[in-house]
């Protein structure tokens, strides 16, 4: 399928801005049926009213809490998204991915 440049009027200010190929492929990737309704600059002032995540989450700006803790495995300072229990090993992102169980 091939894609071209489109002009596209922002639904917020009303300015034409390109809905460029590489886009329009992009979001065929991932399989998004709609084109953007934003300008790319409205885009952004609205992602960082609602508190600026750029990842997952709800996109209501939530920021999940995060826990200190130290690897079991190699020792190192590290984050983790839950509260750890001294029963249970965490690990460290490096960690975790060498020792999980393939799909």
């Amino acid at each position: 399928m091939g894609f071209t440049d489109k002009k596209v009027v922002c639904a917020d200010c009303n300015n034409e801005f390109i809905f460029s190929a590489t886009e329009q492929e992009f979001y065929a990737t991932k399989g998004f049926t709609n084109e953007p309704k934003r300008c790319p600059d409205c885009r952004q002032a609205r992602k960082n009213a609602r508190g600026g995540s750029s990842g997952g989450g709800s996109g209501r700006g939530y920021q999940r809490q995060m826990y200190n803790a130290t690897c079991a495995q190699c020792g190192k300072q590290t984050e983790v998204p839950f509260e750890p229990r001294q029963d249970r090993p965490v690990y460290c992102s490096d960690c975790y991915n060498s020792i999980k169980p393939k799909r």
